[in-house]
């Protein structure tokens, strides 16, 4: 037995360098908008309607992304539906290594694999892109350990469709986390999470609290954030706080612009909101692919994107992105909780919300309050976007569509219509979301998120802070 165990480096074949990559308001929003009933009445059977069409997309788009068992039997998790691979050895002292897990993750796609008797494994992506391959240390043999911070490569595509990625092992000590480290950051990268899936999900909450509408284009106000940043601060070169300046204020504009054009126009002609909703599906597609035209299909970082994790809190390494997203996160759903709360606009939006036509017999322009939730709403929604951009990280044409069932899960574990119950439902998904790793594999964490989804309704169908609706 050799007493002096020594680390040798993981490698990667063609050389290349790897490179580094609840908040309490409940004072604050507990005034929130309520749901209204002045464009049609809201019968329950409408409600199972949407329910059923948001559990059944959630179902099939929640685990797309799962990869598929090789029919040959092998650990390779790369379906035939992808274009692009990465494959790769792990080996110890020249031997194959069986069972060792790979994970490929990047662009908002993750997928793993463990070797097969020959120490091979295989993953397919669905886009060229920079990927990180991580090698899960757990599953490796006793005594067999990767050397400190090389246990991750970032690995991209060149001109081929496959990209090899091997770690050559040695012995020595494996140094290992703790269930609680593991823990507190599954619960910080939650908090995280689920404070920008909150801006999205607020800003939709009061346009359903004040048009009655469930808007499924607002994944597409959640991308437009994101692309207008990466038009201006890469494409344009423009400094990053005046590129997000310029995509906030552009996210107001396209809000302004959906209602005038299209919204409004439709609440006048007394247009149900079944059919609305069908309409927002249509647009969402029209914009979702209008996106992919001028943008492509390609994942691109915003600058910054893949700031090194620079600060420890509590033996978790955070980046300052990742602490200035959830400042600015805090700071923005507390101007809001004082826009609801303390301005006249607010307690009109509410009014609005509460019994539109009250509202308008007292004075309010109802057509101007929902005019300027809508633009709040897609503010909120670009902001949202440019977090979760950094969050992923990468841009891509579809990045609002990958979250937007989270955000209408949100929405409705907290309660329809109103901001506060959207806040509290989004801390929930987001701190469940990350925190179910720990048992649960990474692909099906989003169906948990599901099931607490279901649960909560089973006993409250209502929603956390929801009212039950008086029939009579």
């Amino acid at each position: 037995m050799r007493h002096n165990r020594h680390v040798l480096s993981t490698k990667l074949s063609t050389g290349q360098d790897r490179t580094q990559t609840a908040i309490s308001l409940t004072g604050a929003l507990g005034g929130a908008v309520k749901p209204t009933r002045t464009l049609a009445h809201r019968s329950p059977g409408r409600w199972l309607v949407l329910l059923g069409i948001l559990a059944s997309a959630l179902t099939l788009s929640g685990i797309a992304a799962s990869p598929a068992m090789a029919e040959d039997g092998s650990t390779a998790q790369a379906s035939e539906e992808f274009e692009y691979f990465f494959t790769g050895n792990v080996q110890f002292d020249r031997e194959p290594l069986e069972g060792v897990k790979i994970t490929v993750e990047g662009g908002g796609f993750e997928a793993d694999a463990e070797t097969d008797a020959e120490g091979k494994w295989r993953i397919g992506v669905p886009e060229k892109g920079e990927y990180e391959v991580t090698l899960d240390e757990d599953t490796l043999p006793e005594g067999v350990v990767v050397a400190k911070g090389e246990a991750t490569i970032t690995a991209e595509f060149a001109l081929t469709k496959l990209k090899a990625v091997n770690f050559f092992l040695g012995e020595g000590e494996r140094t290992t986390t703790n269930f609680a480290a593991q823990l507190l950051e599954r619960v910080i990268n939650g908090l995280n999470f689920g404070l920008l899936l909150a801006l999205a999900a607020i800003g939709l909450s009061l346009i359903f609290g004040t048009t009655g509408l469930s808007n499924f284009a607002h994944a597409e106000m959640v991308t437009f954030g994101a692309l207008m940043v990466l038009s201006f601060g890469v494409d344009l070169a423009w400094p990053i706080w005046l590129a997000i300046a310029v995509a906030l204020v552009l996210s107001a504009a396209l809000g302004w612009s959906l209602d005038a054009i299209i919204w409004k126009p439709l609440r006048k002609r007394g247009v149900g909101l079944i059919p609305l909703m069908i309409v927002s599906i249509g647009l969402s597609l029209a914009i979702r692919y209008t996106y992919q035209f001028f943008y492509g299909g390609a994942t691109r970082q915003l600058p910054g994107a893949t700031a090194p994790k620079e600060l420890s809190f509590g033996g978790v390494q955070l980046s300052w992105i990742d602490v200035g997203s959830m400042i600015v996160s805090v700071v923005v759903l507390l101007a809001v909780a004082f826009f609801l709360l303390r301005t006249r606009i607010g307690k009109a939006t509410r009014a609005v919300s509460d019994n539109a036509s009250l509202a308008s017999a007292s004075g309010i322009d109802v057509d101007r309050v929902i005019r300027i939730v809508w633009v709040l709403g897609a503010a909120l929604a670009g902001l949202s976007g440019i977090l979760w951009a950094y969050f992923r990280p990468g841009v891509s044409w579809d990045m609002g569509f990958q979250i937007l069932l989270l955000i209408f899960a949100a929405v409705t574990l907290g309660g329809l219509g109103t901001a506060f119950g959207a806040l509290v439902g989004s801390l929930i998904v987001g701190l469940f979301i990350e925190i179910s790793t720990l048992w649960l594999p990474s692909d099906l964490k989003y169906v948990g998120a599901l099931v607490v989804l279901i649960l909560v309704l089973l006993f409250r169908p209502q929603g956390i802070l929801g009212r039950r609706e008086r029939i009579g």
